[in-house]
């Protein structure tokens, strides 16, 4: 037998922890629970953050991610499922994955919604194999909980992302550096 050590046991250890993390609660229901999920984190939405409701009525499409679980112990990962919506109607599903490396430790849950404002970037996503949300993410709400705001500069953004509900031990949530990805729930 082959002795196992430290950094194995310890790597074996986080991988498992992070792979349960990631089940968040999204079951084998597929496109019905998902559906369920986007609801209920827009009527969220709409009752916590009624600012957002501009950005909802001059977007072109939405992400809705309800559910995004993140874990870290020096390395960290994060992963959910949600749906894009165009005029309100789903369209698609995507699940979205980001890891890290860092000195961090703890776990949180969040939701957030890209709001697509232009055309051009809903197509860009759209079209995309795996599109990653990167600079050009603008952020019209704070992780820190600080009030929101649409400056202009924010509403030309081509992507806004809004970031709530955070609730755990992991400081901050942010979508920049997540992958993003077309699934058949």
């Amino acid at each position: 037998m082959t002795p196992i050590s430290r950094r194995a046991a310890l790597a074996l250890g986080l991988s498992s922890t992070l792979l349960a993390a990631c089940g968040n609660g999204v079951g084998s229901n597929g496109g019905e629970v998902i559906d369920q999920r986007v609801q209920s984190t827009l009527a969220f939405m709409d009752q916590n953050l009624p600012e957002t409701r501009e950005l909802r009525d001059i977007s072109v499409g939405m992400l809705v991610m309800p559910l995004v679980t993140e874990a870290s112990f020096g390395f960290g990962g994060s992963f959910g499922r949600g749906a894009l919506l165009v005029r309100e109607a789903t369209v698609d599903y995507y699940s979205q994955t980001q890891g890290s490396f860092g000195f961090q430790i703890g776990a949180q849950q969040y939701a957030h919604v890209l709001f697509f404002m232009t055309e051009e970037a809903l197509q860009d996503f759209r079209t995309s194999p795996g599109w990653s949300a990167g600079a050009d993410v603008e952020y019209a709400l704070n992780d820190q909980g600080e009030n929101f705001s649409t400056e202009t500069t924010t509403v030309l953004s081509p992507v806004i992302g809004v970031v709530f509900g955070q609730a755990g031990l992991l400081a901050g949530a942010s979508v920049e550096g997540t992958k993003y990805t077309r699934i058949i729930p």
